[in-house]
């Protein structure tokens, strides 16, 4: 009998051990380890890029650094390009990912979102010499994307049948390939637009017209609850003592708007 007690007791311990280990989360680790890992692609200014001595800035990058000051952590910084940012989660290279992402149904799917932090306009840019004003003005063109962005996937779908895309890997390959003549047409966000025309001024680029606005989030890995609630607080606590609207207002000149300052 005294044998039977103390075998249901240890298997209770084990229990007991098992179902602590499957209570432990993302969240947890991430305090344990002192440190957080946030994706950000410094190739979309002013959201990430860097400055003069080569160290990462922007508005997404400053967002990251409080979000890890404010939780007593090391913020990490872990390079991603639009493609890779979702895959830096399913992996488990990033904690988190602040790197104009945002929110929808197909991501969805596979991550988890936050709270909008911030917005994000993507557009139709070309020369002043192209005449485009709407998605069926595409028809029978080349138009030059960045792969895994929300206006690929929006071009992929609502675009006209005769239109050819081009994906390219990141913001700056694409603008490259603008600025060297081998596309004319293409999708980005609308913040980048000035910069490119700035580069080279004789390509007359200029927006033609906007795609989408998107409120932009911290991207999650899947089914990790109890890290969205934490990003969550943060994210209401900070636009209620304005530290994200001083951000977003450092880096792009204005506000954020009433959709993001506005949520409960």
């Amino acid at each position: 009998m005294r044998k039977m007690m103390t075998a249901v007791a240890v298997a209770a311990v084990a229990m007991m051990g098992a179902v602590q280990v499957a209570n432990a989360d993302a969240l947890d680790d991430i305090k344990k380890s002192g440190k957080i890992r946030i994706a950000v692609d410094l190739g979309v200014p002013p959201y990430g890029m860097t400055d003069d001595k080569m160290q990462p800035t922007g508005s997404d990058i400053e967002t990251a650094k409080l979000l890890a000051k404010d939780w007593g952590l090391q913020f990490e910084h872990v390079p991603t390009t639009g493609a890779s940012r979702i895959p830096s989660l399913q992996t488990g290279k990033a904690d988190l990912v602040i790197s104009t992402l945002s929110i929808t149904p197909e991501r969805a799917k596979v991550i988890d979102f936050s709270l909008g932090y911030a917005v994000l306009r993507t557009v139709i840019a070309a020369p002043k010499s192209v005449n485009v004003k709407s998605l069926a003005d595409l028809d029978g063109k080349t138009v030059g994307t960045v792969r895994g962005t929300t206006h690929d996937t929006q071009l992929t779908k609502e675009g006209p049948k005769g239109m050819k895309l081009v994906r390219y890997e990141d913001d700056a390959t694409e603008a490259q390939a603008f600025l060297s003549g081998q596309v004319d047409i293409f999708s980005t966000a609308e913040l980048l637009v000035a910069p490119i025309d700035k580069k080279n001024p004789a390509r007359q680029v200029e927006v033609k017209f906007v795609l989408d606005t998107f409120k932009l989030a911290v991207g999650v890995k899947k089914d990790e609850t109890r890290l969205v609630e934490e990003v969550n607080k943060w994210i209401l606590a900070n636009l209620k003592n304005g530290k994200l609207d001083e951000i977003y207002k450092k880096f792009h000149g204005n506000g954020l708007p009433e959709v993001i300052l506005t949520q409960k």
